[in-house]
């Protein structure tokens, strides 16, 4: 992100931009909110199940509500995103920041069992696919949308906490250029690699 915090980073038109972070209760998450909190944008907070973290985090913010919700869960995923528009009338930003993964060394085939392939696709992949789904039209009428979706060189390396983990983000690596692709010059999407 930009360190500068002038008019055009943080408004369009005369109106504050909004972000919706989901995943952000914690870590990288509430991080990249405070970082738009700071910079003058509103913020939606979102977890899965921290809600105390996260209910904490929006009321620390200048101008943030929390809404808790599971990516995985398609209505919780729409239900968002809504929540952004019906509380500020617009949605600008979508961070997707919102993972799972599990510790399973790389030659325990047995330990990464299709259930666990399934929960992280479901919150990893899925989850980024619903809330762009849910988000799209409102980033391409606010004339400035963005799209960041949090990775992991974990999809770029052959490493990484769990190999369904790390399909997981090469999934996200390949879907953000997807729709980069699909969604550009109306909405700018790109990825973050930590690690």
């Amino acid at each position: 992100m930009n360190n500068s915090t002038n008019d055009s980073d943080t408004t369009h038109g005369t109106e504050r931009r909004v972000a919706l972070v989901t995943g952000s209760s914690s870590g990288i998450g509430a991080a990249v909110a405070r970082r738009l909190a700071a910079a003058g944008v509103r913020v939606v907070v979102n977890s899965a199940r921290s809600v105390e973290a996260g209910e904490k985090l929006a009321a620390e913010l200048p101008d943030a509500v929390y809404v808790q919700g599971s990516v995985a869960d398609q209505a919780d995923a729409e239900r968002l995103v809504r929540t952004a528009v019906d509380t500020y009338g617009r949605l600008d930003i979508l961070v997707n920041c919102a993972g799972a993964t599990r510790f399973i060394d790389h030659d325990d085939f047995a330990a990464a069992s299709p259930e666990v392939w399934r929960e992280l696709y479901d919150i990893n992949v899925i989850g980024v696919w619903q809330t762009v789904t849910a988000a799209v039209p409102h980033l391409r009428a606010s004339g400035a949308g963005s799209i960041v979706n949090i990775s992991s060189q974990a999809g770029v390396r052959p490493g990484g906490s769990s190999i369904p983990y790390a399909v997981s983000k090469a999934a996200v690596n390949h879907l953000t250029k997807l729709l980069a692709k699909t969604l550009g010059p109306d909405v700018r999407v790109n990825a973050v690699a930590p690690g």
